[in-house]
């Protein structure tokens, strides 16, 4: 390749259509056919980033290796690619705008006026080009956030349509995911949102390549004509985004029609062979499995499943390498009681309790926790889910009955769980937690060695609070076995029971490391656990 190429994905209509998953099945595609691919995510909203904002605004917070608090978008990328995003692959008004602030404040302007244009969007166009040139990349997938007619999302189109200037036609492709909904009252496919949403997209000055048209059902040649003919792109380059079983069908569907192709045509890039035989056919065989396993997730945002995105992606990966589907059942921790807990948990093979932050929904948490331990359920506890095993097995088992966090209550006279040292002296929220990727060792013989076959593991973190070592030595004489310790010996990172058939709980976040080639190691061997739960 002479140059690199640039593929640029917007959305209209509505948000949540799934340009996500749309810009990674492309991007597999490609990947699959040989090409190095990388992809950038650019969110309209202010924030410098998510890692303050409620699940309920934006879902979970997705953390890469070098410790960026992304969009979840950035793990349906790793997930389909099944490689590690960084920083660099996300960006956001607020980082824009921080930036070019900081800039002015240095003189850097050399006394000029700062605008949107051209400094705000030199700024994103910037960020594109950073992207791009990562070593060996040859295209680069670029995600706007949002829809367009969005106030939010004017500057980053602006730089896109600026952007395409510097380079040839042949260079860059616009991809639109929009929806054709179906008018039950009129028995009619209607084209009219996708027409208005194009119309305001060639009103920035951006002509789509190709429309992507979320449906439930496929659309018929004469549809795809209207479409083409009133969106000025080819009735060919129409393509149908039908709903399907499982997300990662989308590439197998946009292979078979032609989506790929398309685009190759578009960016005059040789056709190599496209090799997804094997993602093939363990989609298939995933879709063929019958038996069923339910594991229930302990949480407060069990309504929300943005907020445990990468939880639920996993379990589909685990129970893709153990032939099980896993039904996950959502009990909400805050009106979980001991009165209710024997029903609400009735069905479960497995009990997970997720990460979070706040003490809403503790008590039921906790009452999970116990309900796993005593009545021998298999157990998986992350980051929180840790915390409180941790909490529950001292008060209950080691006979601390005021064990508690200081997250919970900074006044607890048994703080089992506390801040971490190095997190004492923060007073600024936003990207202070312990985040990234970190070294753990674990100990020969446990559950969690077993999963992993190796001694020294790297996973992500995200969290301030610790189990505090005074109680350590009390907790492993009352059976707990400490399985995962940082190499300095000083944080605890997994934790185990030893008298019990699965019970582990992990510092970190092992949900983001999972991958559709290849499941995480303790959701894959959680899954079997439960299984054989299932099957007594």
């Amino acid at each position: 390749m002479n140059s690199k190429k640039y593929i640029f994905f917007t959305g209209g209509v509505v948000s949540s259509l799934g340009k996500g998953i749309s810009i990674s099945s492309l991007a597999f595609l490609l990947q699959s056919r040989g090409y190095a691919v990388t992809i950038l995510k650019l969110d309209p909203y202010i924030n410098v980033d998510p890692g303050t904002m409620s699940p309920y605004q934006h879902g979970e917070v997705y953390v890469t290796d070098d410790g960026a608090e992304t969009d979840l978008d950035l793990g349906h990328y790793e997930r389909f690619l099944n490689v590690s995003m960084a920083r660099i692959n996300n960006a956001t008004s607020g980082q824009i705008y921080y930036e070019v602030l900081k800039k002015e404040r240095r003189g850097d302007y050399l006394g000029a006026t700062v605008q949107v244009i051209p400094h705000i969007t030199d700024a994103i166009n910037e960020k594109i080009k950073k992207a791009g040139e990562v070593s060996g990349v040859d295209i680069v997938l670029v995600e706007i956030g949002g829809t367009v007619g969005d106030i939010e999302s004017l500057p980053f189109l602006e730089a896109i349509r600026q952007f395409r200037l510097t380079l040839k036609p042949e260079d860059t492709f616009v991809a639109h995911l929009t929806l054709v909904p179906f008018i039950a009252g009129a028995n009619e496919l209607k084209t009219k949102p996708t027409q208005h949403s194009v119309q305001r997209l060639r009103e920035i000055g951006l002509q789509p390549d190709a429309l992507l048209c979320r449906t439930d059902r496929p659309l018929p040649d004469n549809v795809k004509q209207k479409i083409g003919l009133f969106c000025n792109v080819s009735a060919s380059a129409v393509i149908d985004a039908l709903d399907v079983k499982t997300i990662y069908e989308v590439p197998l569907q946009y292979a078979d029609l032609g989506f790929d192709q398309l685009v190759l045509d578009k960016l005059r890039l040789k056709k190599r062979t496209l090799d997804i035989g094997k993602w093939r056919a363990k989609i298939e065989r995933y879709k063929r499995i019958e038996t069923e396993i339910t594991i229930a997730i302990c949480g407060k945002y069990v309504e929300l499943q943005d907020a445990y995105k990468s939880i639920i992606a996993a379990f589909t990966h685990s129970g893709m390498e153990n032939d099980v589907r896993v039904k996950l059942k959502c009990v909400n921790t805050e009106t979980l009681t001991e009165k209710n807990i024997r029903t609400e948990l009735a069905e479960a093979s497995g009990i997970l309790v997720p990460g979070g932050f706040g003490d809403r929904g503790i008590d039921g948490k906790l009452l999970a926790v116990r309900y796993a331990r005593e009545n021998k359920v298999p157990f998986f506890g992350i980051c929180l889910g840790l915390q409180c095993a941790v909490i529950e097995f001292s008060r209950n088992v080691v006979g601390i009955e005021g064990a508690n966090s200081t997250e919970f209550d900074k006044h607890t006279q048994d703080p089992v769980i506390h801040l971490m040292e190095t997190q004492k002296s923060v007073k600024v929220l936003g990207g202070t937690m312990r985040l990234g990727s970190y070294p753990c060792n674990l100990k020969e013989g446990t559950i969690a060695a077993a999963a992993y076959k190796e001694s020294l593991i790297n996973e992500r973190h995200r969290h301030r609070f610790e189990v505090n070592n005074a109680y350590r030595t009390r907790l492993e004489e009352a059976g707990m076995c400490i399985s995962g310790l940082s190499p300095d010996g000083e944080l605890v990172e997994v934790i185990e029971l030893k008298d019990h058939p699965w019970f582990v709980g992990c510092q970190f976040h092992p949900e983001l490391k999972s991958r559709v080639s290849k499941a995480h190691p303790l959701f894959r061997n959680f899954v079997a656990a439960s299984k054989t739960q299932h099957d007594r």
